[in-house]
């Protein structure tokens, strides 16, 4: 399996700003295993200040209870690499930011960290978009682990964007 392409991120990272732009839309991004991945992505493209205030890179379990209000017990329960996590996650930092939309990842990138329950390169990603409930998918790739974090960046993007698409329009904030 060949992990998706640089240009394959910046192509999703393009296609989710031209929705969110056209909607009037803003996101923020809670990354873990990706680590600043998807932000990069998204501010490649010119003008993505326009509908990205920012994100929050929450590499440990610290960071996520401490900036994004995920709760201790629920890492406790499920592991920081699990759907309540990611889902905790993307709601915690749409609200921060007080965006319309809110994407997460966590993940075991590799080349260590994995277990036979939560393989290297399994991630999660969450979307909290207006008008709908989370959306939370599993992802498992098995790339190195450059790969596995583009491959989880690029699914994210994906997700984020048929979320947008899906969602109800609403006045943009400060409308």
């Amino acid at each position: 399996m060949i992990p998706p392409a640089e240009d394959e991120l910046a192509g999703a990272a393009r296609r989710l700003g031209d929705v969110l732009r056209a909607r009037g839309w803003r996101l923020a991004t809670a990354e873990s295993s990706t680590g600043g991945l998807i932000g990069h992505a998204i501010t490649s493209v010119p003008g993505s200040s326009d509908y990205y205030p920012g994100g929050v890179i929450s590499y440990s379990n610290q960071a996520k209870e401490a900036e994004l209000d995920v709760p201790a017990g629920l890492i406790t329960e499920h592991g920081a690499v699990s759907s309540e996590v990611a889902e905790a996650m993307a709601e915690g930092v749409r609200r921060r930011f007080g965006t319309e939309v809110g994407l997460a990842v966590t993940g075991i990138a590799g080349p260590d960290g994995g277990s036979p329950e939560k393989p290297v390169g399994t991630h999660w990603i969450a979307v909290s978009a207006h008008s709908r409930s989370t959306r939370v998918e599993h992802g498992h790739f098995g790339h190195d682990r450059g790969g596995n974090k583009t491959a989880a960046a690029l699914l994210a993007l994906e997700l984020a964007l048929t979320e947008v698409l899906a969602a109800t329009p609403v006045e943009a904030k400060g409308s």
